[in-house]
């Protein structure tokens, strides 16, 4: 079947071939969804379609409360031997993966996330090393990766990405979603929001350094983003409807990380932010905003900063003679402060990219010369900064790094360094390449709080 050529519901995605003019075949293992009021007592019916008999809860203390045992309870019910563990090793780490293991009940067959982020990409990571299948119940929709194919776990202090697999089935009741606490809504509507950024780094990455891009998969992500955008104002008011498409919307951009088969259409610089973040806050044993309201405030940041290099003239000799004083070992240093126990992870993973080398980055500056009026003329479709904030700011939710506990020092490192922690093209790579990234981010800065003065830490 070939790849439609404009966006369609999100069912007629699921489990189905797709070949696309891009070259590429899509598929998105995703079998069922149901995200509906009242959709928890689908449970047994999702089940015995996916022919599974032997499921194991996987929950929290909170999320136990929320829908854990009330599965428990439909199972049961329904003559399904079910099997529950409530977490106690909750940092989401190798400690947890052990917990889930040593636990695994006899002859299951499935596991079942009952939670939202964490939870899931723990399930889905620890079905994955086993070999079983996995499904989630969702109780909040703070995030896009239901329905994505990697998981993001705490691995030697570094959150670290793994491929692992996509859930059989997702279940989105929006009698418990219009529950959740506020905060968790307005982080699924933030990142949503990051999906503009995060298109806009695949189209620079594809001008730039010629990599592949999905023009239906892109469109399809631009139409769900355009939607949720006109039904955002309404999620203040808990309508379930609202926020069963909000849902819908993060599914269907996991679904789109499947269809691309890695998390370019969903994840961008806005996102390397929000992983900066919480690789800091770990180390320092606090805990960081959820993920979505991190990408939410990073947004802004994406786009201030875009809107910085949009305000000023670009040397490209001068970015050309940056290039080539580029030092490696001055570089490591500087991560080595940066990331602290994080840096050896960060390290081998440039070792292995290359991403900053001279000879790419001067490669990269002839495309950008070459064809700067574009890529002007693309960052100029991006949304205002002040647009985005305000919305934020209309749902209640941070949309500055100071509401997040983020300062003036952190946030001028995460400017500087948290585009080593993937070897993805984006606009903060572009910065660094164009010798701008350091005036960017102290400009930024100087807009959200004009007496602030950074302290500048030396910079490869």
């Amino acid at each position: 079947m070939d790849m439609y050529e404009t966006p369609h519901p999100l069912r007629d995605y699921l489990a189905t071939p797709l070949s696309c003019s891009c070259g590429h075949t899509h598929y998105a293992p995703l079998r069922d969804v149901a995200i509906a009021w009242n959709a928890l007592e689908q449970l047994p019916r999702i089940l015995r379609d996916l022919g599974k008999s032997h499921p194991y809860l996987i929950c929290d203390a909170v999320t136990r409360q929320i829908a854990g045992e009330r599965c428990l309870q439909i199972l049961q019910g329904a003559e399904i031997q079910a099997s529950l563990r409530q977490l106690t090793h909750t940092g989401f780490d190798e400690a947890t993966l052990g917990e889930l293991v040593i636990h695994m009940p006899p002859g299951c067959d499935i596991a079942v996330a009952v939670g939202t982020g964490a939870i899931n990409d723990m399930t889905r990571y620890f079905s994955f090393k086993l070999g079983i299948p996995f499904m989630t119940v969702a109780t909040a929709a703070p995030m896009d990766g239901f329905a994505s194919s990697i998981a993001a776990i705490q691995v030697d202090n570094l959150k670290t990405t793994f491929d692992a697999q996509t859930p059989l089935a997702i279940i989105g009741d929006t009698e418990i979603l219009k529950g959740a606490p506020y905060s968790m809504i307005a982080a699924g509507l933030g990142d949503l929001l990051g999906k503009a950024t995060c298109l806009c780094d695949w189209k620079l990455a594809h001008q730039i350094t010629g990599e592949h891009i999905c023009l239906r998969t892109l469109e399809l992500m631009e139409h769900c983003v355009q939607e949720i955008l006109e039904i955002a104002p309404r999620a203040k008011d808990r309508d379930p409807a609202v926020l069963g498409r909000i849902m819908e919307g993060l599914v269907l951009s996991g679904v789109a990380m499947s269809l691309y088969g890695n998390s370019r259409p969903a994840s961008g610089c806005e996102h390397h932010m929000s992983h900066y973040w919480e690789t800091i806050f770990g180390q320092r044993g606090q805990r960081p905003a959820p993920h979505g309201t991190q990408v939410g405030v990073g947004t802004v940041l994406i786009l201030k900063a875009a809107e910085i290099l949009l305000s000023r003239p670009v040397d490209f000799d001068a970015a050309r003679a940056a290039a080539v004083r580029y030092d490696p070992t001055a570089w490591e240093s500087a991560m080595e402060t940066a990331y602290g126990p994080a840096a050896p992870g960060i390290i081998e993973l440039e070792h292995t990219a290359h991403k900053n080398d001279t000879a790419g980055r001067l490669a990269r500056l002839d495309a950008m010369e070459q064809n700067w009026p574009t890529i002007e003329a693309l960052l100029r479709t991006l949304p205002a900064s002040s647009y985005v904030e305000k919305l934020l700011r209309s749902l209640g939710a941070p949309a500055r790094p100071s509401e997040i506990g983020v300062d003036d020092a952190l946030l001028r490192d995460t400017f500087l360094y948290c585009k080593e922690i993937r070897p993805r093209y984006t606009l903060l790579q572009m910065l660094w390449d164009l010798d701008l990234l350091e005036e960017t981010a102290d400009a930024c800065i100087r807009s959200l709080s004009p007496a602030s003065a950074p302290a500048a830490r030396p910079r490869p």
